[in-house]
């Protein structure tokens, strides 16, 4: 704002003149802005009142009007600490009697503690040959880690970590730690139930040499998956190699295991070749790039590039003391050793990367050469230029899986001749077998791997074992309180909208107020200020036309009646109707009351008619509720559709002509203000020149004055 200093000269509050010569158009201003005002707060009231609606009838009526979401059930259980109960939408109503039998345990081994042969704590980088008692240099254990239906072989020697060994036991399907802290390992499976049980078994006495020094070795009687194993693998035995070799592939054991690692090495090969074809394309490249001239060792051009770099740096210390021509030679003589240096360079990387890229394609070679012992490798290419690849056993890897399958089977045999003979040495090592949980219901027995059964709509939980002789009481019936608070919390919250609605049309009238400028609101207290505004903020939907037609149809619909079974019922038929009119608080004669409501200080006394109509006529509740939320809801949604230009969908007010509005004031206020400011600097002019003007009468007079002697 400008600097003015007025009325210096005819003495004039020319401020106050012109600030009263201005106040109608100032009064304009104002008035815009009350009125922009006035309508943000209408909108804010809108905004609340509406998301209220939206909630009425997203909330309760878009269920309710569903006769599915009435079919309640509920469950109790006479001993909740042996089993928890969830009630399935198609459950059926009984009394039903429940043991629980057993609980499903999760396979777990805890290893027994170990240490190092030198007496030192291990860690997850130790070697087993530094686990005391752990396999020497040159000894080749073999264990066999079978979860559920997997079996994995794992070879161990002196070199092998504990953290290789629980790379592969994870890899197996467990879970496996090693606590350096407690010098334990720690195996379980990641389910529970018998057929997720798992066991670590010995395939050689190396193998159980191992297992033993590592704390893994189980008794055979306190491990019923490991016993098995190991059973299992004996009664192949038959002395005979061929005779145990025809045993154990009855059940096709060795050529699953044969065609297992017939694809194992087939998807190395293939991934090998990949590896090989990417070399050879880089060493064609390189090749090309000098066809006609000879690329010479990577070490060679090290050292003509060590003799270039240091030619340039003779230069570049010669050339501090140069200048003129001679400068300018040495600069270009620099340039194009500098352009040598880094064509050498090139030819260096050049030459490094076919060096190893040879190598690359030798080491797979000798890989793929020892893959094409255990099988035979077709390498071809399909219609569409793709390679492929197939491959066949060879002798030398069924002779292998064979030898290592009787091996096992041999050593399985001398394994459970100990135990025959009761050799139940302690190891250290305990194991808690997996197991499936098991409950009898109405005398039918299930089971599962985990403790929770779905059954004919329920979901069961086992948390504790009953006693003999002792039984849990499973009670499903229909939910009447459920139905009941579902329909009391839809009357709550309609009352709450409803009695909002009355208010804020019948409000007391705000004539005379409107908001305060912040002059006005300079002169009051924040008190007067708070309470001025409530008056006005209250009154802004007094007899809104949009409100009344919204509250109208609300309150028909929920009067009217409704036809069920061939009969017009209303919600005084079910106990629910509103009070007397002299009865009701002011705004409240439209919301409803349920008789023998606990919670109603009106009703409560009154005999609770609708809690019985739910348990003895359901169907007749069911039909009238979902028909009337059918109704209201249908009706909601035709109020808060979308208008063009005046509403937006879910909108039960004209949301779009009110932004235009106030977006309208915006302008308004803006040109207004343009126009004031205009009209009072065209008044300070006027008063300007009227000062200049006596200025310059002043200054006259003062002349005439002095001329005269004055």
């Amino acid at each position: 704002m400008a600097l003015r200093l007025t009325g210096l000269m005819s003495g004039i509050d020319t401020e106050s003149v012109i600030q009263e010569l201005v106040a109608a158009k100032q009064t304009k201003v104002d008035d815009a802005k009350k009125a922009q005002t006035k309508l943000s707060w209408k909108q804010d009231a809108w905004k609340a009142l509406n998301t209220k609606l939206k909630n009425l009838q997203s909330k309760y009526l878009s269920v309710m009007r569903f006769s599915d979401s009435y079919s309640k059930r509920t469950t109790s259980v006479s001993n909740s600490s042996i089993v928890s109960v969830i009630t399935g939408d198609n459950a059926v109503n009984g009394v039903q009697s429940l043991q629980v039998n057993q609980l499903a345990k999760t396979g777990y081994l805890t290893g027994k503690d170990i240490a190092g042969a030198d007496g030192s704590e291990l860690t997850a980088l130790s070697k087993v040959g530094d686990i005391d008692g752990g396999l020497a240099a040159g000894e080749t254990g073999v264990i066999t880690v079978t979860a559920g239906d997997k079996s994995v072989e794992i070879t161990i020697n002196s070199e092998t970590t504990i953290s290789d060994l629980l790379t592969q036991i994870q890899d197996a399907g467990l879970n496996a730690n090693f606590d350096a802290k407690q010098q334990r390992f720690f195996i379980s499976s990641k389910e529970s139930g018998a057929s997720n049980d798992f066991s670590i078994t010995a395939s050689d006495a190396n193998g159980d040499k191992a297992l033993a020094a590592l704390g893994l070795k189980v008794n055979l009687n306190s491990d019923e998956a490991t016993l098995k194993e190991y059973t299992e693998w004996a009664s192949y035995y038959k002395g005979d190699k061929a005779a145990t070799l025809a045993e154990i592939n009855k059940n096709k054991l060795i050529d699953k295991a044969v065609a297992s690692r017939v694809n194992s090495y087939l998807e190395q090969y293939k991934s090998l070749a990949a590896s090989r074809d990417a070399a050879e394309k880089k060493i064609q490249e390189i090749n090309d790039k000098y066809a006609g001239t000879t690329l010479l060792p990577a070490d060679e051009y090290a050292s003509q590039l060590e003799e270039k770099n240091e030619q340039i740096a003779q230069l570049e210390e010669s050339m501090k003391n140069m200048e003129g021509d001679d400068l300018a030679e040495a600069e270009e003589k620099l340039k194009a050793l500098k352009e040598e240096a880094e064509e050498i360079t090139a030819k260096k990387t050049d030459a490094e990367t076919l060096a190893a890229q040879q190598k690359s394609v030798s080491d797979i070679q000798d890989q793929m050469d020892e893959i094409e012992k255990y099988v035979t490798i077709t390498e071809g290419v399909d219609g569409e230029g793709n390679p492929t690849y197939s491959a066949v056993e060879t002798a030398e890897l069924r002779s292998e899986v064979e030898d290592s399958y009787y091996n096992k089977a041999k050593y399985a045999s001398e394994v459970m001749s100990k135990h025959d003979e009761n050799d139940t040495t302690a190891t250290g090592a305990t194991k808690v077998s997996g197991q499936d949980a098991e409950i009898t219901l109405n005398g039918a027995v299930f089971t599962n791997n985990t403790n929770v059964f779905e059954i004919n709509g329920l979901t069961f939980t086992a948390l504790s074992e009953t006693k003999d002789g002792e039984s849990v009481t499973i009670t499903t019936q229909d939910d009447t309180e459920g139905i009941y608070d579902m329909i009391k919390d839809f009357l709550t919250e309609y009352n709450s909208i409803i009695n909002e609605m009355d208010k804020l049309y019948n409000a007391d009238s705000a004539s005379g107020y409107e908001p305060l400028t912040d002059d006005e609101k300079d002169a009051m207290s924040e008190s007067e200020i708070e309470d001025w505004e409530t008056k006005i903020k209250d009154a802004l939907l007094r007899r809104d036309s949009n409100l009344s037609s919204v509250s109208s149809v609300l309150k028909s619909i929920m009067s009217a009646g409704i036809e069920v079974n061939g009969k017009t019922m209303y919600l005084s038929d079910f106990g629910i109707s509103t009070l007397g009119y002299f009865e009701a608080a002011d705004n409240e004669k439209n919301a409803y009351h349920i008789d023998g409501d606990e919670d109603d200080e009106y009703t409560s006394a009154n005999a609770d008619k609708l809690l019985g109509m739910i348990s003895n006529d359901p169907d007749t509740v069911i039909s009238f509720f979902s028909q009337l939320s059918r109704n209201l809801y249908s009706k909601m949604t035709e109020l808060s559709s979308s208008v063009d230009g005046y509403r937006s969908y879910g909108s039960f007010y004209d949301d779009k002509k009110m932004k235009e509005d106030y977006d309208d004031y915006t302008t308004q206020i803006a040109e207004l203000e343009e126009k004031l400011a205009d009209y009072e600097d065209k008044w300070y002019a006027k008063f300007a020149a009227m000062e200049t003007a006596l200025a310059k009468l002043q200054s006259n007079v003062s002349a005439v004055t002095s001329l005269l002697g004055g």
